[in-house]
């Protein structure tokens, strides 16, 4: 799991904790740097700016096919897509300018900085309250597609398979269709968009209003594939290997950025 659900909203694990972090780098630089609260409070405030920017720019760098083809991208910043040395960069950077008249303060904060990063990449390397996958291979589950015939999941093994459980009720899932369309034209990957809990007529008009179109629409009314995934809210989405083992798992939206991780570069 990389999402926890409080109520209708998800929050990703990286999120979560990188919020923990940034509020014990509070409470630590607050008892041990001794500032003015005015300037603990322009400094702090400016960390988080400049983490927050300075690990974004990093992983747009790192991923520039993707923020090339669609640059907006670079703006949502609630969706995944930060880069934790950078960040620790332009923190320091931002620390180095702001504590610059106080130099013992100056190596406080640059100390506290390294520390704080330092827990969050291992927080999320670790995932203390995730990881894992829960399944070892794609579900032995048969659906019916928009045509009312059957589908067995496990038939679909030989290529990548990217299973992605979605609603027309939900935006970030709406959001990322045209991504998942695009996936679906890929040599070697096959992409299985299976709704959850509708009726087949709001399904089928979304796609045709949408001229979207997949080799693989199923309907999973009673939701079952949330229960087999272990899924706590939608969109959610995994990659199978070529021989239907789980390689990938990601709660919320995705980004072109993080597919072309996935499967490589179109």
């Amino acid at each position: 799991m990389d999402a926890i659900a409080l109520g209708p909203v998800l929050i990703s694990l990286p999120r979560l904790y990188a919020i923990g972090a940034a509020l014990l780098l509070l409470a630590a630089s607050a008892w041990l740097l001794s500032l003015p609260r005015g300037e603990h409070a322009r400094w702090f405030n400016g960390l988080v700016i400049a983490w927050l920017v300075g690990a974004r720019l990093g992983h747009v760098a790192l991923n520039l096919d993707a923020y090339t083809a669609a640059p907006l991208d670079i703006l949502k910043i609630w969706q995944p897509g930060f880069h934790g040395l950078w960040g620790m960069l332009a923190a320091l950077i931002w620390t180095g300018w702001a504590l610059r008249a106080h130099l013992l303060r100056l190596i406080g904060g640059a100390a506290l900085v390294i520390g704080a990063s330092t827990l969050w990449l291992v927080l999320v390397t670790l995932a203390p309250l995730g990881g894992g996958m829960p399944v070892q291979a794609l579900p032995d589950l048969a659906l019916e597609n928009l045509d009312g015939e059957r589908v067995e999941l496990r038939s679909l093994r030989g290529e990548r398979v990217v299973l992605n459980l979605w609603a027309t009720w939900c935006p970030p899932c709406l959001r990322e269709m045209p991504l998942l369309a695009e996936a679906d034209s890929r040599d070697g990957v096959t992409v299985v968009v299976v709704n959850q809990g509708e009726d087949l007529l709001p399904v089928v008009r979304y796609l045709d209003e949408q001229g979207l179109s997949f080799r693989h629409a199923l309907l999973d009314p009673k939701q079952r594939l949330m229960a087999l995934l272990e899924s706590p809210g939608l969109p959610t989405t995994m990659l199978f290997d070529t021989e239907g083992r789980p390689v990938e798992r990601h709660v919320g939206e995705l980004t072109r950025a993080q597919l072309d991780s996935w499967l490589g570069q179109p």
